[in-house]
């Protein structure tokens, strides 16, 4: 399966994944993925299906070592391309998988990363990601209590390994899921 398609993506993420919560995340890797593909020249539907995939595994395998190593299996099986694989393989440290490509390094650059941001815009009044600003992300980084789960070691290696500024790296993901606000559940409601 060279070519798959976003559609074969979305039914393997739904076939394993039925929380909202964890398929949304994929939506949001999704479009950040994008975004770095079309900004960087590099094909977009690849990019993003990667993103979109990255966790498919996490609701029924959530433990290391399982994840995203069952999921690295299945996608095997089912003939995914390899990039995709080593990409999604490489997100989660103890594989010991590389992140040897500009999609691979991007993908764990925005992985936990999108999750935050999207946790910040979820506590503003609004509920907006269009009242998400840097200095906002910045702070709530400080805060461990605020979105425990996420793990800021891994937000502060993303950035390192791509090689940018961490304020331009914040504020491309926010531009990102700006761009897909309405998809997201992120374009504002009143509490």
């Amino acid at each position: 399966m060279n070519d798959v398609t976003r559609e074969q993506a979305w039914a393997l993420l739904c076939e394993y994944t039925q929380g909202e919560s964890l398929r949304k995340h994929g939506l949001a890797v999704e479009t950040v993925m994008r975004a770095f593909a079309r900004r960087d020249g590099a094909d977009a539907d690849r990019w993003g299906i990667t993103g979109l995939l990255h966790d498919f595994d996490y609701e029924r395998w959530p433990q290391v070592p399982d994840h995203p190593l069952r999921g690295g299996e299945i996608l095997k099986e089912r003939a995914f391309p390899e990039d995709i694989r080593r990409a999604i393989l490489g997100h989660a440290n103890h594989t010991g998988v590389p992140r040897d490509t500009p999609m691979a390094r991007a993908l764990y650059s925005v992985d936990e990363l999108s999750g935050f941001v999207t946790a910040v815009a979820l506590v503003r009044p609004s509920r907006s990601i269009h009242e998400v600003e840097v200095s906002s992300v910045k702070k709530k980084l400080k805060d461990k209590a605020f979105a425990r789960g996420v793990n800021r070691e891994e937000v502060a290696q993303g950035i390192l390994e791509l090689g940018v500024d961490a304020d331009a790296h914040i504020q491309f993901v926010i531009e990102a899921l700006r761009g897909n606000a309405e998809g997201l559940g992120l374009a504002g409601t009143a509490r």
